[in-house]
């Protein structure tokens, strides 16, 4: 199993680590840059809405609120077990079950208005998740009572959040004396007042501008102008990446190092970390053909994971050959014993008798369900991904194997984003899970009871509506247990309905990747040196911008 940095106990994050975030002298003067860097992204044109509270905002579409607003610790996702940075919290220090953080604010924050950061903001900040579940996506129905007692915030759990420490670390904050009087579900985010190295200067359905914070309490940025350019999808990215239009950006590039990085070698870079993310394919267990466990584990027996992994992820998305779904080597460790050497394959044979066996008939070559229906189902994701649409058209190719007529839909990225996958609108979609330090996240993503709602309602995760309440409970104990020994058992259980229901299909390792030119600045996480996930639409984006200088 893993093995703890930090031992058993009062756990702390103390203010004594050292400070990455700043670099250089301290007053952050000299040597800022003239040039603009532009970051890109392949999710179309953008509606205004700069709340970094709301799923689907433009803003964390886009990814500028990691610019304006900040988290209360730096976690480095590409190695889970490094101990976080302080940023906005100096410390966070943990009971022994994990079901009471205290957080020590950083001194001497400033919001970009020039009003006082204080310890009322964060505990108003996550009171804000408690109340509203619509903004609860991290921890729904488990906060208790949240408290400032002596300059410090008290936030009580009502399960422990051994599996969830990070995610805690990552909220981002908002100040309580512009939001107090928002709806914070339906604010827009105003001029986004934040205590980050940027602020908000003009937007565009297709670009945001973003200039340095005055009032930065941080190394000031040396990035003169930082610029968000909205494409409409993989294609129009990668031309922008390949011609300098944008600088920084994250999307997949059939052959990455012709297409990409041999236009201009010395200056265009692709970095990739590794950690527990995947891609699932997800399932609407409450609606025809995935209702019936046999059919998903039939599809799951002819599905070429090999192909998709070489064809459609062209080698950047890792093979995952464990029967268990986990990717290796990060998830060897936590592999059951039952399953340990048991590898995914193609087995149409297998898979027809699992068919057999539950009921199915042949109408000649097409399959037909035990209520006399021929089988057939869509494929939905959105037009211009192409990395998720060429892997869908393999597994639709499996799908025939079967005799099940599967099609691909393409369809557009705001319908996808905010009506089909949330409410369930579908049949089978692919969508990535978190990372996470343990495997608990990419197994709660798929199939937790507690993130379970009704096809019609909002969900955050469980987009595929698995329910077995045995894997809820044991997800739940994993996350309160105190031994491994106790988390192993668990994940047993959880793994051994993985495999035998198939809520969902895990089909390939997703590291964090991301690509970037050096020719106007320099910083950027690299192989040789990954301090951070090194993707700008998350918390880490305020470390790397402090890191960044001019190229000389």
């Amino acid at each position: 199993m893993r093995k703890r940095i930090l031992a058993t106990g009062a756990v702390l994050v103390a203010a004594g680590l050292v400070f990455t975030g700043c670099s250089g002298d301290s007053g952050g003067g000299g040597d800022t840059g003239t040039k603009v860097l532009t970051v890109g992204m392949p999710n179309g044109p953008q509606q205004e809405n700069h709340n970094p509270l709301a799923t689907g905002s433009a803003s964390l579409s886009l990814g500028y609120a990691f610019a304006v607003y900040e988290s209360l610790m730096q976690v480095n996702e590409i190695d889970p077990t490094e101990a976080p940075t302080p940023w906005l919290a100096e410390s966070v220090e943990w009971n022994p079950e994990y079901t009471q953080a205290i957080i020590t604010p950083r001194e001497g924050v400033k919001w970009s208005d020039g009003e006082d950061f204080t310890a009322d903001d964060i505990a108003f900040s996550i009171q804000l998740r408690k109340d509203n579940p619509e903004l609860n996506i991290d921890f729904p129905d488990q906060y208790g009572d949240i408290s400032v007692e002596d300059g410090k915030v008290v936030v009580n759990f009502t399960t422990g959040q051994f599996v969830n420490e990070v995610k805690l670390y990552k909220l981002l904050i908002v100040p309580e004396h512009i939001w107090a009087s928002e709806n914070p579900v339906d604010f827009a985010g105003g001029d986004m007042i934040g205590t980050g190295p940027f602020t908000l200067k003009t937007f565009t359905p297709q670009a945001v501008t973003l200039v340095p914070n005055e009032n930065y309490w941080g190394e000031k940025p040396k990035v003169a102008q930082l610029r968000y350019d909205a494409f409409n999808d993989n294609a129009g990215l990668t031309t922008a990446l390949t011609t300098g239009e944008a600088q920084w950006g994250w999307t997949f590039i059939p052959d990455y190092e012709e297409t990409f990085i041999a236009k201009n070698p010395e200056h265009y870079h692709q970095v990739a970390g590794g950690g527990f993310g995947v891609d699932v394919l997800y399932l609407n267990n409450e609606t025809k053909p995935f209702d019936d466990p046999a059919f998903r584990q039939a599809l799951n027996m002819a599905i070429d994971y090999a192909d998709i992994t070489e064809t459609a992820g062209y080698g950047v998305w890792p093979e995952i050959t464990s029967v268990t779904g986990l990717p290796q080597p990060s998830g060897d460790a936590f592999i059951s014993d039952a399953y340990q050497g048991q590898e995914r394959e193609v087995d149409i044979d297998g898979a027809k008798q699992v068919l057999t066996d539950a009921g199915y008939t042949w109408d000649g070559e097409a399959l037909v369900d035990p209520d006399g229906e021929k089988v057939s189902f869509k494929l939905t994701n959105p037009s211009g991904w192409t990395d998720y649409l060429d892997a869908l058209a393999i597994i639709s190719e499996g799908a025939a194997e079967l005799g099940a007529e599967a099609t691909v839909d393409a369809i557009v990225q705001d319908t996808w984003f905010n009506d089909t996958i949330p409410f369930g609108n579908f049949q089978a979609s692919l969508h990535w899970t978190d990372g996470g330090s343990t495997p608990w996240n990419m197994y709660s993503n798929i199939m937790d009871g507690a993130s379970y709602v009704p096809l019609g309602e909002t969900a955050n995760w469980n987009f595929g509506r698995y329910q077995n309440d045995e894997v809820t409970q044991a997800l739940a104990t994993y996350k309160a247990a105190t031994t491994d020994e106790e988390r192993q058992a668990a994940l047993d259980l959880v793994q051994q309905r993985y495999v035998e229901d198939v809520p969902g299909i895990v089909i390939w390792s997703r590291p964090a990747v991301a690509q970037y030119s050096t020719v106007n600045y320099t910083g950027f996480p690299t192989a040789e040196d990954p301090y951070a996930n090194p993707q700008p639409t998350g918390p880490q984006a305020a470390l790397i911008l402090s890191k960044l200088v001019p190229t000389e």
